[in-house]
């Protein structure tokens, strides 16, 4: 089993200054890494964000979960990203998505093609992006990018590229991931293009011991070197924990035990969450744990207790 990590995941901050407080506040609370989304909503632009935010840390690594692939090019952003790394000192974490968010498409004009076109375009960049990470230099041809010579500089500092993190809740993506990812995230369904009712119906732990086989099926010997990534959405540190699993299940009109065996769900005193999580890991491999700003603090001696563990 691969050692307990922690990150957070934020959108953005009020001003610079506070940004970069907050990168500091996670960095000391012993936080492994800060990542931030990639929309074209109400958040920071996740470059020049992640930028600043190493700038002001130290050791606190920074990532996107995930970018989003049709909104870069490859070439582009295989720039991009190593530039990052080499100013971070080798602090970069790549998080590559195929797109999900149908309102992105809609308010950049953008065409919204079908899951697989977008999922074989992001195969292709991933293609790409590894190709001028670790040669410096890439010429590829495929349905959906030509390149030709293109020059990779500046070289990252981690060899042979950054981490790279894919995550997804179909077969197909965490095949990918399975074969292509060194972190590997088991997501909900986004298939609907949004966050809504029908994404709950996904975060049972049925749901989440098919996933994980479909992604032990797909890594074969490599498995064991993967980490695996839960990035959660309800968390509650509290003293009552039947009584709030039982109120929250009833928001979502979901059985209750089920709700407290999610991976998403951790719910509980710190104690209580210690143990799911070391329960979690030994069912499903999930050691790597991305929580939300709003509740990084109340989390924080879960991770002083499980970080390296």
């Amino acid at each position: 089993m691969q050692p307990f990590r922690f990150g957070v995941q934020l959108s953005r901050a009020g001003s610079g200054p506070a940004w970069r407080d907050v990168a500091r506040t996670i960095e000391s609370l012993g936080y492994s890494s800060l990542f931030i989304p990639d929309h074209f909503e109400d958040q920071f632009g996740p470059l020049v964000a992640l930028t600043v935010a190493a700038e002001a840390t130290t050791t606190l690594r920074v990532g996107s979960l995930v970018f989003g692939n049709d909104y870069r090019h490859p070439v582009v952003l295989a720039k991009e990203v190593a530039t990052l790394d080499l100013v971070s000192e080798g602090r970069v974490e790549f998080g590559l998505g195929a797109g999900w968010m149908s309102v992105d498409y809609q308010q950049a004009g953008m065409p919204e093609d079908p899951p697989k076109v977008r999922i074989d375009r992001m195969a292709e960049s991933l293609t790409v992006l590894k190709s001028l990470w670790s040669n410096g230099t890439t010429t590829f041809t495929g349905e959906h990018y030509t390149v030709t010579g293109a020059v990779g500089t500046p070289t990252p500092v981690q060899r042979p590229h950054p981490p790279i993190i894919i995550g997804g809740g179909g077969r197909r993506v965490l095949g990918i991931a399975g074969r292509e990812a060194d972190i590997v995230g088991v997501n909900p369904s986004l298939a609907a293009g949004h966050i809504g009712t029908e994404v709950i119906a996904t975060t049972a732990p049925a749901y989440y011991d098919e996933r994980v086989a479909w992604i032990r099926e797909a890594a074969g010997d490599r498995f064991d070197s993967l980490e695996l990534q839960c990035l959660t959405f309800m968390v509650q540190i509290v003293p009552n924990r039947r009584e709030a699993i039982e109120q929250l299940a009833a928001l979502l009109s979901q059985d209750p035990d089920l709700v407290a065996e999610s991976p998403v769900a951790m719910i509980g005193t710190v104690d209580e969450i210690i143990e799911d999580l070391r329960r979690r890991r030994e069912r499903w491999g999930f050691s790597y744990i991305v929580v939300h700003e709003a509740e990084m603090e109340a989390f924080a001696p879960v991770v002083a207790a499980l970080a390296g563990t």
